[in-house]
């Protein structure tokens, strides 16, 4: 977990086909100089992994202001018109596309330009309001909530809201606000998360950039109208002028420019809309004014548009959450077994539970980060990687559980129910399209690595050099000093606090309503063992802590569970004061706090019990080749061919399958 300062791109060298060679350090430093630095502000879930339950910062719950909601209600009220009369989701899910006149007509409704403001022709939404939009257009079509997310979460819009010149926003801003769709393209055939090898390259020629190298899973890309596009520039390209840093850098690029080759339409187990692809780039020339900010600063705008961008995929998640509660109660009250109503079974019933409670502290989860996000008065980095992370898990498991419910007609599809005489449910369908989640904008193990090290930011900044060992002995000593004085004060307060005290956090104890104040000294207590537990481990390990990725998976699941916990007693009291079903939202909170805190002793005790290290040397000689004869006694059904494709760059031989949409 160390931070380094990041090596000369003009020393890293090349493996074939021109993807740079790079060791594992290196490709830590060059992800590390991309992440924000600095806390200027204060954080919710940053304290809770220090033990500091900073209850203030998220109670009483931020609320919009009432033009945002008049605006925002007006908006979902058309778009709820639009959905319900134009989108069919079983057309989409049978053809594997979106038909234009629904993309169309989602252009007219303004729905491309939800998040720009309207001095550039956009919605100006909030992002409270662009998540419930998303998660209501998700629930209609998961492939339309993808494609709008993709455009405004992580596309164009948002990198030039962000980093933007003027003259960019003026020229841009319009067009991708009411009729140009654009897609994000970072990941390649032999990258994922791990940018350092990005191989696209992006030469300067006078007053243009040249693009040469092949994109792969270009969500939107096959039918966008510009592209957001992440290339290396060669560092020995360096200037007078201060410019040719070099590194890897955003461009603007026109989707339709010459050389832009999209090769292949790709196919999914769910979300067989999406217009995802593979897109080649061939000597394209992009002019200098569409470079998004200077050389180099192209992985920090993309981390930084993902910290809000990531919102968007878990608020679809809550969509799918309510459905699968709806879909689950109708269904359980109707199908009887043995005399009674299904749900009425304790098997099926705790089922049912478990998606109510867990609906709901979701979409606490969301709105909460949302409007943190609107307001901008804390720095939300974590919570909105915990958003994500926790979304993506639990709303795959919801999916699961009611297909479970379900039962065989869980696992039969719509158009089959519907050919026998049945509702058509799409419950195998939820479940497919929600796979996709836990991969999408960060994969699981990825998040769980990237909340892991901005939750021990703290220890680093003042012990990273003791276990760092390149550091000099005069950097150690000078890091022990500060260590001893950062340690000195913040151990003494991780032994007692608030959370030990009968009567703190009152306000969340009601007559008639759960006590949801011991619900939250639990979050206070735990959230000061979870920093002692990560402060031993670290102790322990010291700079072999990096390489504990089960130990500190489980850490930020106990963070995650923690917020949410914490999110969910604060919604619930939000809508208590405000006479919104308060008894019953204190019911529901209490409920997922219950079983959060199971989960949560699990993880404890799997901290130091495990099979972490068994399981390292099992995996060794899975690769050794030792247990191939485990295989023996199938037929493999795969093809033939390189597990990667050749991504050599060059011009394409392949027939362009754009589709722009007008």
């Amino acid at each position: 977990m160390s931070a380094p300062s990041v090596p000369s791109e003009a020393s890293v060298p090349q493996e074939p086909h021109g993807t740079p060679k790079v060791t594992e350090r290196e490709a830590r430093q060059v992800a590390e100089a991309a992440r924000e630095q600095r806390w200027s502000r204060p954080s919710f879930a940053k304290e809770l992994f220090l033990g500091r339950f900073r209850l203030d910062l998220i109670h009483p719950h931020p609320l919009p202001a009432p033009d945002d909601v008049r605006r925002g209600e007006e908006f979902l009220a058309k778009l709820r018109a639009f959905c319900e009369t134009e989108i069919d989701g079983a057309l989409i899910e049978r053809e594997a596309r979106i038909p234009d006149e629904v993309v169309r007509g989602l252009k007219e409704l303004g729905a491309l330009g939800m998040k720009i403001d309207p001095g550039h022709g956009g919605l100006g939404l909030t992002q409270v309001y662009y998540n419930r939009a998303l998660a209501l257009v998700g629930s209609a079509s998961p492939a339309v909530g993808a494609l709008l997310s993709a455009h405004q979460s992580i596309g164009v819009p948002q990198p030039l809201k962000l980093f933007g010149t003027r003259e960019q926003k003026d020229a841009f801003l319009p067009r991708l606000a009411r009729t140009d769709i654009s897609a994000f393209l970072l990941t390649e055939p032999d990258v994922g998360s791990d940018p350092a090898r990005l191989a696209t390259t992006a030469v300067r020629d006078g007053d243009a950039y040249v693009l040469d190298g092949v994109k792969l899973w270009t969500t939107n890309g096959v039918v966008a109208d510009l592209l957001v596009v992440m290339a290396r520039v060669p560092a020995y390209q360096a200037d007078t002028q201060g410019e040719g840093r070099g590194g890897i850098t955003a461009f603007v690029v026109e989707a339709d420019s010459p050389g832009i080759t999209v090769e292949n339409r790709n196919a999914f187990m769910g979300l067989r809309g999406l217009e995802n692809g593979v897109t080649r780039f061939h000597r394209v020339r992009v002019p200098v004014a569409n470079r998004i900010g200077p050389e180099g600063a192209g992985l920090k705008i993309a981390l930084t548009t993902l910290n809000t961008g990531r919102l968007s995929l878990p608020a679809m998640c809550v969509g799918a959450g309510k459905w699968c509660l709806k879909t689950a109660r109708e269904w359980s009250a109707a199908r009887e077994q043995w005399g009674k109503p299904v749900a009425r079974h304790e098997a099926v019933g705790a089922k049912i539970s478990f998606i109510a409670a867990t609906t709901f502290a979701l979409e606490a989860v969301v709105e909460l980060a949302s409007q943190m996000a609107d307001e901008d008065r804390t720095d939300i980095r974590i919570e909105a990687a915990l958003a994500k992370l926790y979304g993506s898990e639990m709303g795959w498991l919801m999916a699961d559980e009611l297909v479970q419910i379900r039962g065989g007609r869980g696992f039969e599809t719509a158009d089959s129910l519907a050919a026998r005489g049945e509702r058509a449910v799409p419950a195998e369908q939820m479940l497919r399209d929600m796979r996709i989640n836990r991969i999408f904008e960060g994969s699981t193990e990825i998040m769980h690595l990237l909340i892991a090290r901005e939750a021990v930011d703290a220890h680093l900044a003042v012990a990273g050099d003791i276990i760092d060992p390149e550091a000099s002995p005069r950097d150690k000593a000078k890091a022990g000093a500060r260590a001893g004085a950062f340690y000195a004060r913040w151990l003494p307060k991780l032994v007692a606090g608030p959370g030990q005290l009968p009567g703190a956090y009152g306000a969340f104890h009601h007559p008639g309503h759960p006590d949801l104040s011991a619900r939250l000294r639990y979050v206070e207590r735990t959230s000061r063992r979870l920093a002692r537990s990560t402060f031993y481990a670290m102790s322990r390990w010291q700079g072999r802590m990096e390489t504990k990725q089960g130990f500190l998976g489980r850490v930020v699941d106990i963070g995650a569970e923690l917020f949410a916990m914490s999110a969910a007693c604060v919604r619930a009291e939000l809508l208590r004061s405000r006479g919104e079903h308060g008894r019953e939202a204190y019911q529901l909170a209490d409920a997922f706090c219950r079983q959060a805190r199971i989960r949560v002793e699990e993880l404890f005790d799997r901290l130091w019990s495990n099979t972490d290290e068994l399981d390292r040397r099992v995996v060794g000689g899975v690769l050794a080749g030792r247990y191939a004869w485990l295989e023996e006694g199938i037929a493999d059904p795969s093809g033939e061919g390189p597990w990667i494709a050749d991504a050599t760059p060059g011009p394409s031989r392949r027939e362009n399958v754009r589709r722009p949409i007008r």
